[in-house]
């Protein structure tokens, strides 16, 4: 058990259940027990994207150093990592640049031409749909950009965003394992999105797709987004789907880190800590600030009546929350920071009551922040630095909230990631 919780133990058992989750997802340590049997004949072609592509790549390597790669994966600025054989490419998220635009055009060349006797891996992870950006004829770079910067803005979840993405795009919704045909996928994902929808993951590029142009039509509608004559012209094109449930047979999909390890892992650490853990879900969904709110009276019920489990106890939760953004924002921020600062103010210096947010990847938002610490007096050290914590909210500055009191949380790219992890420990 541990001896006392005091806001330096509190502090400590935060960083370690959220180091504990990102250890969970490194592919370094799960890659290699889901690999097909190694081929026997034919060429190993190599094709990824997302802010874990190049350490899968490397892993891959490492698992099969006999085998003669080839290949291409497109990865975030500042991800990359060593690899022997396989090229990497470094580009732009959350909007894609002109690296994402060659990038997903080599994954589409890498392909093209392939036997059936030949074995394409596609390595993918959160990320993807902004790193492979191909669009379509009749479509520009700067079409897809602005389209990205909406959907990101408008309070859409990752499903809905990525099912516009794909019928603007070349290689999602499928389209990369239907350009590889007749050669055998096997896709090896980390999923970053509630409900590990293959799809979903990076806008599924080797994964049948469910959703149409008129779903996507009507996604646009709904979030008043604005699209340039081409873009709205290509939602129209209902003869040119992307491949649909059964249609791509030599396709094979294989989930190798999820949000839920993750958070199974943290509860086993949470136990060696003396917190009894509860594992609220793995694909929460909804404002951040006001799923703040929510969870701010679940600890306080935990707190006060032990229910619905008795302290020292750790609420456990992954999945993606959204930011609706209202009016020309004043600062920086990110979903996780945001959740923070709604649980802060709901809170309002409840004692006893602790928490963390951050995204696996280490960035929460656009920054190069994965998330922050929240402890009882988070308010009144706020006031102390000139800073009050509705305004901040009201102008999108959850990091400047929390870079001001000293308890953002900056790891560097962990070169993984598994969603949003909060764990909220109530003493």
């Amino acid at each position: 058990m541990h001896p006392a919780w005091t806001d330096a133990t509190a502090r400590a058992a935060l960083r370690i259940l959220f180091d504990t989750a990102v250890a969970a997802a490194d592919p370094r340590a799960v890659l290699a027990r889901h690999l097909p049997p190694k081929p026997r004949s034919g060429r190993c072609i190599v094709v990824g994207g997302g802010k874990s592509a190049a350490v899968m790549a490397a892993a891959l390597e490492d698992a099969w150093p006999d085998v003669s790669l080839e290949g291409t994966v497109v990865t975030r600025y500042g991800h990359a990592v060593p690899t022997r054989h396989i090229e990497v490419i470094e580009a732009s998220h959350p909007v894609p640049d002109a690296s994402s635009e060659r990038g997903a055009q080599r994954l589409l060349e890498r392909v093209r031409g392939l036997s059936q006797d030949d074995l394409v891996i596609a390595l993918m992870s959160g990320g993807a749909s902004a790193l492979l950006a191909a669009p379509v004829p009749g479509l520009t770079l700067a079409d897809k950009q602005a389209i990205n910067r909406a959907l990101l803005a408008c309070g859409a979840n990752i499903t809905e965003m990525n099912a516009v993405r794909k019928h603007l795009s070349a290689i999602k919704g499928g389209r990369l394992a239907a350009a590889a045909a007749p050669a055998r996928v096997v896709t090896l994902a980390i999923s970053d999105v509630p409900g590990d929808d293959p799809a979903v993951i990076g806008s599924g590029p080797t994964v049948p797709d469910a959703t149409t142009f008129a779903e996507a039509r009507a996604l646009v509608a709904r979030y008043g987004i604005a699209l340039s004559p081409e873009a709205a012209a290509r939602l129209t094109r209902d003869d040119d789907e992307t491949p649909k449930p059964g249609s791509l047979p030599n396709s094979e999909f294989h989930m190798i880190a999820t949000p839920m390890m993750a958070l199974d892992a943290m509860a086993a650490k949470a136990r060696e800590l003396g917190l009894a853990p509860l594992i609220l879900g793995d694909a929460l969904e909804g404002e951040a600030a006001q799923m703040g709110t929510v969870m701010a009276g679940i600890a306080r019920s935990v707190r006060a009546h032990g229910k619905p489990l008795a302290a020292p106890a750790v609420l456990l939760s992954g999945g993606e929350t959204t930011v609706t953004m209202t009016g020309k924002p004043a600062g920086k921020g990110g979903r996780n920071t945001t959740f923070l600062l709604g649980l802060a103010i709901a809170l309002d210096g409840a004692p006893g009551i602790w928490a963390t947010a951050g995204d696996t990847d280490g960035i929460d938002g656009m920054e190069e922040i994965a998330g922050a610490l929240l402890t009882p007096d988070t308010l009144v050290r706020a006031r102390a630095n000139g800073l009050d914590a509705r305004a901040s909210l009201a102008a999108h500055d959850s990091h400047g909230f929390f870079g001001a009191i000293g308890d953002l949380i900056v790891t560097g790219p962990t070169l993984t990631n598994v969603n949003d992890i909060r764990a909220i420990i109530i003493a």
